[in-house]
Formats: structure tokens, C-alpha cells, sequence
């Protein structure tokens, strides 16, 4: 039977910094490990048709990690979008960004402002970083923008329902994941995605993130379609 490819498929990258230590190397150079595990994974979703790849770079957990590794994390996205933005653009991917990026450093904010710039009119592949975000955090500021709007008369207590809060939502325009997939040997969902996983798919890896391959990624996709012919 043919694979049926998901249309969204979320990934927790987890393991980097542990995978590094592993190896006798540093936590920075684990993650810069995931960095390049990160550049194949958005060939594979390509190649494969997957249309919307949410990938989680960093928490608002995160910030409580020592100050070398956060400046090291926040350096890495703004390389990252820069190198890599003539191939977003030849091959019709588009950057989103979920999160508060007002609370990035100046250099990050501002490769992330420009990537989603320059991609929006991008179709063939939506490549969504989870950028400080936090799944309570999101739903929070959801919360306070409708109090806010309903405060100046723009919608009111009546116009409230799924499709209003979806509308509030870092992922808004996006559809929710059909899996999320976690590396790194934790089974936990950890603040991501709480809203918008409430159907999703959870499939669960020992394997570390600079590890994962696209063998592992045809795995989580068959083993879910098994599932659901169950």
C-alpha cells in the first residue's frame, strides 16, 4: 500500500547538546550537528511533499541554559536563515516564525524578519521555526489580544470559538500537525504545540536529533499510518 504523506509534520529537535557530549565535544557543537540534520530534513519534507515542517529551535524554557549556549543558540538561527535563503528561494520554500521574536537578540530578529520577507510568496514547502515559544506563553498573549479587542468593540464574548482563538495563534493560517515527532528519548509534549497538537499524532525516537535521518522519518510516517488502519 502507498504511503500517505501528512501534510504537517512537527518535530521536537532534541539530543544535541547530549550527542555532543557523547562524542567529547561540546554542547554548541552538538547543536551545530543538528544545525546541518536540520538542512537535510527540510530536503526530505521536499522530496517527499510534505507541505508544513514545524521545527522547534528554541523555548522560552531555554533562556535558563548557561549564557555561552544561549548566545551560541541565538547566533545559529540568524547564520542558518542567512546561508540558506537563495535555496529557500529556488526552491519555493517559505519561513514562518512562531513565537515572540520581540524577544530575540537584535541579529536574530532581524535574519528572521528578513527570511519571512523575502519567502512569503513562497508554496511548495512552509518551514515554520517554533522561535522562543512556548505553548502556555502563546495561548496567554492569544488570550490578552481577544480581552483586548473585545475591550475596544473589535469582536465580542459572541464571536469566541475555535476558529477565533486559532485566528489569535503564532500558527495561525497554518493546519495543526498530523504527527509530532520527538527526539532525543523523552516522551513528553514539554510546552509545545498545546493548542494545536489536541489531535495530533505523538511518535517518540531514543535516537538524538543530529542523528535523525530520513529513514527515521518514513518510519514515524508508516507507523502512524498503521495506526489508523487499526
Amino acid at each position: 500500500m502507498e504511503a500517505t504523506i501528512p501534510t504537517h509534520i512537527a518535530i521536537m529537535m532534541d539530543g544535541n547538546g547530549r550527542w555532543g557530549k557523547q562524542r567529547g565535544l561540546t554542547r554548541s557543537q552538538g547543536h551545530y550537528a543538528g544545525s546541518k540534520t536540520m538542512e537535510n530534513l527540510i530536503k526530505d519534507s521536499l522530496d517527499l511533499g510534505i507541505k508544513v515542517l514545524t521545527l522547534y529551535a528554541f523555548s522560552t524554557e531555554n533562556w535558563t541554559r548557561p549564557i555561552k549556549e544561549i548566545q551560541y543558540l541565538m547566533n545559529l538561527p540568524a547564520k542558518f536563515l542567512n546561508a540558506k535563503l537563495p535555496d529557500f528561494m529556488e526552491n519555493n520554500i517559505k519561513i514562518c516564525i512562531s513565537g515572540d521574536i520581540e524577544g530575540l537578540p537584535s541579529h536574530t530578529k532581524k535574519a528572521v524578519k528578513i527570511a519571512v520577507s523575502e519567502t512569503k510568496n513562497n508554496n511548495k514547502l512552509i518551514v515554520n521555526f517554533a522561535l522562543n515559544y512556548g505553548g502556555r506563553h502563546e495561548i496567554i498573549a492569544a488570550v490578552k489580544k481577544i480581552a483586548n479587542d473585545i475591550q475596544n468593540s473589535i469582536i465580542t464574548n459572541k464571536n469566541i470559538d475555535e476558529k477565533l482563538i486559532n485566528s489569535y495563534l503564532y500558527t495561525t493560517g497554518l493546519p495543526d500537525p498530523d504527527i509530532i515527532i520527538r527526539t532525543g528519548g523523552e516522551k513528553r509534549i514539554s510546552n509545545f504545540l498545546l493548542w494545536q497538537s489536541s489531535n495530533s499524532e505523538l511518535w517518540f525516537t531514543d535516537t538524538y536529533f543530529p542523528d535523525f535521518n530520513k529513514r527515521l522519518l518514513l518510519q514515524a510516517i508508516d507507523e502512524v499510518n498503521r495506526r489508523k488502519i487499526k
